[in-house]
């Protein structure tokens, strides 16, 4: 009897433990395409300021297939766009926007600048629906949606930042009011390396987040797995129950994206490929229109929350200077160990 009990126990141990391991190693097939894609990234980047563990352990983004607005062009955000201040357009300042030349907004109002849209936001304009990832590659085809930044933070630390941009945030509802939507969404995962080891992951969620030993995330091969949840894009360790992703779609973010070093002690941008635009890293101001008045048409308030509400700062924003795996207005740093 003791021995029918005890191997029944192993049992249901071993099926714990084998859980435990599906549930991080998914099983999930890359495609040869984007495979062959990869391959060729990792020798273009050979030689460059970026150190090959970076893309080694690079996050891959299962998006919601319900989310109809997808990863986003930066460049076409900005040709979308136009600079104002108090919903008043600044005349003085340049108006055909560009990843060149955006930094010069601050001469024009600096962190109050809204890129505010050329088109009513309420009318949805096709433009916000960013790219598609191309799900044998993986690629969000033609578009720079993702910014990768490395900072080394000294004694071996090194982090990795790998910024998302979405054109377009479509808040939640609540008892049928939608709520936080706006233009311009910035999200990111950070990897804290240790001598070229990764030890812990960051997961974005707007002004708050997680943290997760690199050894407790899902993966896909070595690299992290972030789910974005539908509309917010908000970067989760797990599918929450009200997303729908089913592994698919997928995108690999480094497919798409351009790569700098940051240096903390003069918030300098480097670019790690020449001619590769960086200016648009210096904006100061707001990626999207200002939160609608109260008498704007569109604008709703359910109990405080406002349907329409501002544009998020860019990359520059994000604490890139952080000494935590935490955004640094937290009390504590938990580093979770479990999912």
């Amino acid at each position: 009897m003791k021995l029918v009990i005890l191997t029944l126990a192993t049992f249901i141990v071993l099926l714990a433990l084998l859980s435990i391991w599906n549930r991080k190693a998914l099983s999930v097939k890359i495609s040869s395409d984007s495979l062959s894609m990869s391959k060729e990234l990792k020798k273009e980047m050979s030689g460059t300021s970026i150190p090959g563990y970076v893309l080694e352990y690079a996050p891959l983004v299962f998006l919601d297939r319900a989310d109809p607005y997808f990863p986003s062009d930066m460049a076409t955000h900005l040709a979308h766009t136009h600079p104002t201040k108090d919903w008043k357009n600044i005349t003085d300042a340049v108006q055909t926007l560009n990843l060149d030349n955006l930094h010069t907004l601050g001469d024009e109002g600096g962190k109050d600048v809204y890129l505010t849209s050329t088109v009513d936001l309420i009318t949805l304009p096709p433009f916000l629906k960013g790219q598609k990832p191309d799900q044998k590659t993986l690629q969000t085809a033609g578009a720079i949606s993702c910014v990768i930044i490395v900072v080394d933070k000294g004694s071996g630390i090194m982090d990795a930042f790998f910024m998302y941009f979405y054109t377009y945030n479509k808040g939640p509802a609540a008892l049928g009011h939608e709520v936080g939507n706006h233009l311009g969404d910035w999200e990111h995962n950070m990897v804290r390396f240790k001598d070229g080891e990764p030890q812990a992951v960051w997961f974005s969620q707007h002004d708050y987040g997680e943290a997760y030993t690199y050894s407790t995330v899902q993966k896909i091969g070595n690299r992290p797995v972030a789910f974005s949840a539908r509309g917010s894009h908000a970067n989760y360790a797990i599918a929450k129950n009200h997303d729908l992703h089913e592994y698919r779609p997928l995108w690999d973010p480094t497919l798409s994206a351009n790569y700098y070093t940051f240096s903390t002690s003069d918030s300098k941008f480097t670019p790690a490929i020449k001619d590769t635009p960086v200016n648009y890293l210096y904006f100061e101001g707001m990626w999207g229109d200002a939160e609608r008045p109260a008498d704007m048409e569109g604008q709703e308030n359910f109990h405080g929350f406002k349907k329409w509400t501002g544009g998020p700062r860019g990359p520059l924003d994000k604490h890139l200077d952080r000494k935590d795996v935490c955004l640094p207005n937290r009390p504590t740093c938990e580093i979770k160990t479990s999912l």
